[in-house]
């Protein structure tokens, strides 16, 4: 049985909450793809924090953050607050990666509350873009 609250004729939503940082990040994400392979995990730190920036000012959206680590193999990862994360091989090839499932991942003890030491991509659990 429907909820009475709802009109038959309401547009169906969903539940799901959007950011204006999605399609930023899919630009950001495009634009490395489009650049030269050496320049892709700078260009794509730029346009990460840049994301951030503009988030940060537009408190009223869904908060957007990403921390960026270096990989024991020289990889740049990006980890975002949802489980994903993208990384950028020392060869420049990007991949998605889930953040936990998809890394061999160290902690240090740093006072009361262990942070990430080191973590190393497992790219054949990734997909590459």
């Amino acid at each position: 049985m429907g909820d009475p609250n709802v009109s038959p004729n309401e547009p169906l939503q969903s539940g799901v909450l959007t950011s204006p940082a999605d399609p930023m990040l899919g630009r950001a994400i495009a634009a490395a793809l489009a650049a030269p392979a050496r320049e892709r995990a700078e260009l794509f730190t730029r346009l990460v924090r840049e994301i951030e920036d503009f988030m940060a000012a537009h408190p009223q959206e869904r908060p957007w953050t990403c921390t960026v680590y270096t990989g024991t193999d020289g990889s740049t990862i990006f980890r975002g607050g949802v489980g994903h994360s993208l990384v950028i091989d020392p060869r420049g090839r990007l991949w998605r990666a889930r953040s936990y499932e998809d890394f061999y991942t160290t902690y240090r003890l740093t006072g009361t509350a262990y942070e990430i030491d080191t973590l190393t991509p497992l790219y054949g659990q990734m997909r590459e873009y």
